[in-house]
């Protein structure tokens, strides 16, 4: 679940640091006030790209910092575990960031360490979901119909789904070397050149180490700036003539003081200050004096780094890659094939790795659709139950599934057909459904597909779109049960949920210029407040009820 969220100088929010517990939070606010940065800020660390609209005006950059607690296995998994190599002994938390700079560059972090964007946000996908008002586009993708059904199905079929996934990547790779060793048998010698060629540009190189080399060319380019700064700041503080200085004034004042020492207590406490910032000064000056012995700039040192860098540029135009940690990839694979035909017959091996590797998929894909077989009927009686629990009590949701070509899922593709009243031909759930029912049927999927399974934290951004009345409250009532088994963070304008909720934050603007805005965890007589204010205000509550809405002291 996410357990803590820091956002600093993301559009109007200069800085807020939020502890999450368990349960149902609520996000509330005037219209305008900034919610939508709270769900901005989440879809950064699911992998949204970086825009420099995001950079608000505190700063150069944009930053947001989370804390994730995660079952232990998951990052034993195969797909995580360059990332399981920076985790810091005993710490049971992921810290995952992203900083977006003000030309809309991006870079993510775990742990303090830089990684690719998309494997922290992989990462981030199997903890946190997050859900809009837009579920009629998400709905018409096959691939998170599938997704609803296999959580219903349980735990057990989310690791035979995630085994199916890697168990495809292998399949395709093997497909591919199976095709260019045929393609290759009259051509080896070629092949053999251009993988050797490969191997050569890489090597000695890893991950990561263009970015590390484009920092320390960064830093050898201004070595004479830091040069001098440094100098400069060195004999302010402690000048190696007759000047007079910052640590010798210090002193002298230490010393004038120490002469009356034990007269005034005033007295005794500024020496004091005085002697530690006189420490102080003379330890920064010993660091500056020691940056200065080790820090004189190394041509050589810079034309190698440039040298590297230009390595690395013409090995990826040469092999047509995008970036270092792809064509360290492709080397590896490389390598791999080199080793493999010194060996024997590589159009053999390919085959026998091919029958292998469609063996083992097959039989998971078998695996999956088996489960979503006898997991269909129920999911869909399950989901019927809470459509009528939400207003839609005349709904039928039929969930049907097809064969499909195969792919990291497997071979089915799942059609969730609805009836919102008697008599009404099936249809798609995405084509049948008003706004305002999307948003329920939305809902009642996803509850019922936590009932066994899925991710720890669901965030609704307005999915009380178009719903008000007593369906308000259902829809309250829905998310609270939800909120038994995953965390729910839901931004909503509608004080049926808000009341509901277990935690409730709201986001107000503070004026100011450049206007700012904040994020406040509400205390029980704040949520009172912000509930009236939901209602209409004090003044309407007190008009409705003919009572006043505000208790009185004591």
């Amino acid at each position: 679940m996410l357990s803590r969220l820091r956002v600093e100088n993301l559009v109007l929010i200069g800085e807020a640091d939020l502890e999450l517990p368990d349960g149902l939070i609520a996000v509330t606010g005037e219209t305008g006030a900034g919610k939508t940065i709270f769900t901005q800020a989440i879809g950064l660390l699911l992998g949204a790209p970086g825009d420099a609209a995001l950079v608000g005006p505190a700063g150069p950059e944009a930053y947001v910092e989370a804390e994730l607690r995660v079952p232990e296995q998951l990052l034993a998994e195969d797909e995580f575990s360059a990332i399981a190599q920076h985790r810091p002994a005993d710490d049971p938390a992921i810290a995952i960031a992203r900083r977006v700079f003000q030309d809309g560059r991006s870079r993510a972090y775990v742990w303090g360490r830089a990684v690719p964007r998309a494997d922290a946000a992989a990462l981030v996908e199997r903890v946190v979901a997050m859900s809009g008002q837009f579920e009629q586009r998400r709905l018409a993708r096959a691939s998170h119909r599938l997704s609803l059904l296999d959580a219903f199905a349980g735990e057990a079929q989310l690791q035979r789904l995630r085994a199916t996934t890697v168990a495809w990547r292998e399949l395709r790779a093997a497909t591919r070397a199976y095709e260019e060793a045929m393609a290759s048998t009259d051509d080896r010698t070629s092949r053999r050149t251009e993988l050797g060629a490969l191997v050569d540009a890489t090597e000695g190189l890893e991950g990561g180490v263009d970015a590390s080399l484009r920092a320390e060319q960064e830093r050898l380019q201004h070595a004479t700036e830091l040069v001098e700064a440094a100098a400069t700041a060195a004999e302010a503080l402690s000048p190696e003539g007759d000047e007079p200085g910052a640590g010798p004034a210090l002193a002298r004042a230490e010393s004038a003081l120490a002469a009356v020492a034990g007269i005034d207590p005033d007295l005794d406490a500024a020496r004091a200050e005085l002697a530690a910032a006189e420490i102080a000064v003379r330890e920064v000056s010993q660091e500056l004096r020691g940056f200065l012995a080790t820090e004189r700039g190394d041509p050589g040192r810079l034309e190698q780094v440039g040298a590297e860098l230009q390595r690395i540029a013409d090995a990826l135009r040469r092999f047509d890659t995008d970036s270092l940690d792809d064509l360290l990839v492709r080397a590896s694979a490389a390598r791999q094939e080199l080793d493999a035909e010194a060996t024997g017959d590589p159009l053999e091996r390919a085959e026998a790795s091919l029958q292998a590797a469609e063996s083992a998929y097959a039989e998971l894909a078998n695996g999956l659709h088996d489960a979503r077989s006898a997991a269909a009927k129920p999911y869909a009686k399950a989901a019927k139950s809470v459509l009528a629990s939400l207003g839609l009590g005349n709904g039928e949701l039929v969930v049907e599934l097809a064969p499909r070509d195969p792919g990291p899922t497997g071979t089915d593709e799942a059609a969730f057909l609805i009836r919102t009243n008697k008599g009404l031909p099936l249809a798609s759930v995405a084509a049948a459904a008003s706004g305002g029912e999307l948003s329920r049927i939305a809902l009642a999927l996803r509850a019922v597909a936590h009932e066994h399974g899925g991710e720890e934290t669901i965030v609704f951004d307005e999915i009380d779109a178009g719903v008000g009345g007593t369906t308000a409250h259902a829809v309250a009532g829905a998310l609270s049960d939800l909120a038994q088994r995953a965390q729910v963070i839901t931004i909503t304008h509608l004080p049926q949920i808000a009341s509901v909720a277990t935690t409730q934050l709201r986001v107000t603007k503070t004026g100011g210029d450049p206007e700012q805005a904040r994020i406040d965890v509400l205390d029980e007589d704040e949520r009172r407040q912000e509930l009236e204010r939901m209602l209409g205000g004090a003044e309407f509550v007190e008009a409705l009820t003919g009572t006043s809405a505000t208790p009185t002291s004591g």
